[in-house]
């Protein structure tokens, strides 16, 4: 890391030395830490900071879930016995769970089916459905760990919904979904969350409605979906768009056809992708996984109306050990209907 920037972090101390107890420092106490005066912020806010303790080890995953909640809790005041929605987060390292500020613009809840995707240590929250017209929206939102604060990202140039997302080095990937007037998409979009910035990507080869997304090494993988003349006939075959060609490929048979891929595509062994739900009876439905490093967070319930149940599942070599039950507080035990990893 580049140090003529940021000297004197500790006035008589060596740079490296005050650079190391920075690095080590929870990201829990990176909000006060970055109130000590303005050389601390401007590093701890930093990019190269973030890749710094990422290189070193100091860096751990976390899920952030879009969960339900009712609707008295997430803004403190009553708002009727309805359910809303708002960001849960779990450390699976410190086994806790704690819920994340309302975004200012959403206060009561955040837009339905709105997609969640992670950079450089921030949460991206994208598109959705306003509660309560039911209108597809354009809103970006991100959080920031350091500061422990929202802001508004560019809109998204066009509303569409029930399309993939995924992240790699600063980016956030978008494919597929229907537009305002129910017509699957094929079109894909690209956002520069440092430049706040959004690109039109190549058109896949075909219209993707209800289709799963994941980056799997240097691939973003659009998975399954549907036509606008074929509603519900999922696909078995997959879009993959290479950040080093820019160019999509089709994969053929990678899914089962007819099956919905939304919120329970995961990689097996061999690379191959399959179902959470095939993990275990008891989470066959509203699965939802994220992969945490070499752990999967996983939730479902065992038939429609049980309670929502939460397991971990170790992975070596992608093999799945058994599902390991785990204790959440019932503030927590919502449905879960989106998410991802974290790294912060």
């Amino acid at each position: 890391m580049e140090t003529s920037e940021f000297t004197e972090l500790f006035p008589g101390f060596p740079h490296e030395l005050g650079l190391e107890c920075l690095t080590r420092l929870p990201y829990t106490g990176h909000r006060v830490a970055s109130g000590v005066c303005r050389r601390w912020r401007d590093l701890l806010q930093s990019q190269d900071f973030y890749y710094h303790r990422q290189r070193y080890g100091f860096t751990h995953k976390i899920a952030c879930l879009v969960q339900a909640f009712s609707a008295g809790v997430v803004d403190g005041r009553k708002h009727g016995d309805s359910l809303c929605y708002g960001v849960a987060v779990f450390d699976s390292v410190s086994r806790t769970w704690e819920r994340l500020d309302p975004v200012p613009t959403h206060p009561n809840g955040l837009p339905l089916f709105c997609q969640l995707a992670s950079c450089e240590g921030k949460l991206v929250v994208m598109g959705g459905w306003d509660p309560v017209s039911y209108d597809p929206i354009r809103d970006v939102s991100v959080y920031d760990f350091t500061t422990q604060r929202w802001r508004q990202g560019k809109e998204m140039p066009s509303k569409r919904s029930f399309f993939a997302i995924g992240a790699c080095s600063g980016r956030v990937y978008v494919a597929g979904g229907h537009d305002e007037n129910k017509n699957a998409l094929k079109t894909g979009l690209v956002y520069d969350l440092r430049m706040d910035e959004w690109t039109e990507l190549p058109p896949m080869s075909k219209e993707r409605d209800e289709c799963e997304g994941m980056v799997i090494g240097d691939e973003f993988w659009v998975v399954s979906g549907y036509g606008t003349d074929n509603q519900g006939e999922f696909d078995g075959s997959a879009d993959v768009y290479g950040f080093r060609s820019g160019q999509w490929k089709r994969v053929k048979g990678v899914w089962e056809a007819g099956r919905c891929p939304r919120s329970c595509v995961g990689v097996g062994k061999d690379g191959k992708l399959e179902s959470w739900t095939d993990l275990d009876p008891a989470i066959k439905v509203g699965t939802y996984g994220v992969m945490l490093g070499g752990q999967v967070l996983v939730t479902g319930s065992e038939y429609q109306g049980a309670p929502h149940c939460f397991f971990m599942v170790e992975i070596n070599d992608g093999k799945k050990g058994k599902l390991e039950s785990i204790v959440v507080p019932d503030d927590f035990s919502g449905f879960v209907q989106s998410g991802c990893c974290v790294e912060i």
